[in-house]
């Protein structure tokens, strides 16, 4: 009788317990994007700010219309964070990281690998004269596990304290001349600069960064992952709208005509409304056609039209913070011909006037 009383005591337990560990997810976030793992420790977890640099960067992906799917065993950070996967593992050094690696990668197949690590090497004053040599070994076995895949390696942000900064200054600086070797013989691996993208005023408790500082680190991943092409996949096509008609910019008849001018029409989702702006400016529609100003035209009422991609200053665009989208070449603004708003409205070149016909939401 008491071992039964013992065995009820010992399952109510572990359901007391059960309800009060954080749920895991049951499967991985996926949304078929480009596979990129964020690889390291404590700062890639997100210490102090949950989700830590993911947060900015998962923003920035959104913002550069980038379908990315971070991949990962572990699984942390707020609502506002799209994708929570990610192998950040606090309190790990190097060759933890480097013991478990094989198996992440085998798992999730990344196409990107985001690494910062070496932090707790010099927090636990662990080998320090080895470090570097362990991070290379870690890459070499990230590149022979997933060949195919670009890795970023970052130099560690700064640390409170003038001995541990002075440890994290002679580490990172091993790491050019590291990463330049691999390149060299032929690997897929980058270097980011990330200690300079920080200061100590960006770290809340002298080893985690603020949120701001956490943000400086997403947008200093994010331009050395637009960088290079492939990395985070191509931009998806998204709709041009114009703000007084809520129409879109449309490519009548879904024609790939050259010369076809472009219009006003209701949205529809439709490839012939989805555009993609490129790193280069250019609007792109179908995958292989620009949005131009026809004839190089420069005055006013040339018309906007869809040309063969072949990268002349009449197919860049700025998309500006203003609402507008302007022609590298005559620097006008795209405008729904006469205020029109109706289906079918043309859209040409006009000065920019700050009118809502020339105002767009991409």
């Amino acid at each position: 009788m008491q071992a039964r009383s013992r065995r009820l005591i010992a399952c109510a337990a572990a359901l007391i317990a059960a309800t009060l560990l954080p749920a895991a997810p049951a499967v991985a976030e996926s949304n078929g994007g480009t596979r990129v793992m964020p690889l390291g420790d404590s700062i890639t977890e997100g210490t102090q700010v949950p989700g830590g640099y993911r947060i900015g960067l998962w923003q920035r992906f959104g913002g550069g219309n980038y379908r990315v799917d971070f991949v990962g065993a572990e699984f942390n950070g707020p609502a506002s964070l799209g994708d929570h996967d990610h192998e950040g593992h606090p309190g790990w050094r190097i060759d933890q990281i480097d013991a478990n690696v094989v198996t992440w990668l085998r798992n999730t197949n990344p196409r990107t690998v985001l690494l910062h690590i070496g932090t707790n090497d010099v927090i636990q004053d662990f080998d320090l004269a080895n470090a570097p040599a362990r991070l290379s070994a870690l890459v070499d076995r990230i590149t022979a596990t997933v060949p195919n895949a670009d890795v970023f390696v970052a130099t560690i942000i700064p640390l409170g304290g003038e001995s541990r900064e002075s440890a994290v200054r002679a580490y990172n600086a091993t790491i050019p001349g590291m990463v330049q070797s691999k390149a060299n013989a032929g690997k897929r691996v980058r270097l980011v600069d990330m200690h300079a993208a920080l200061t100590t005023a960006d770290l809340i408790d002298g080893v985690h960064p603020t949120a701001t500082g956490y943000d400086k680190m997403a947008a200093t991943w994010y331009n050395a992952l637009r960088a290079v092409p492939g990395s985070i996949g191509d931009p998806v096509g998204r709709q041009i709208v114009g703000v007084p008609s809520g129409r879109c910019t449309d490519v009548p008849g879904a024609t790939t005509t050259n010369g076809t001018q472009v219009q006003l029409w209701d949205c529809h989702g439709g490839t012939n409304q989805s555009w993609t702006y490129t790193s280069d400016r250019r609007l792109v529609v179908y995958g292989t056609k620009c949005l131009e100003a026809s004839g190089w035209g420069s005055a006013n009422g040339t018309q906007v039209a869809i040309w063969d991609c072949h990268g002349g200053a009449n197919q860049q665009w700025n998309v500006n913070a203003d609402g507008t989208i302007t022609n590298a070449l005559s620097n006008l603004c795209l405008d729904a011909s006469g205020f029109g708003t109706a289906n079918g409205t043309q859209l040409i070149l006009w000065s920019c006037t700050g009118q809502a016909n020339q105002q767009w939401r991409p």
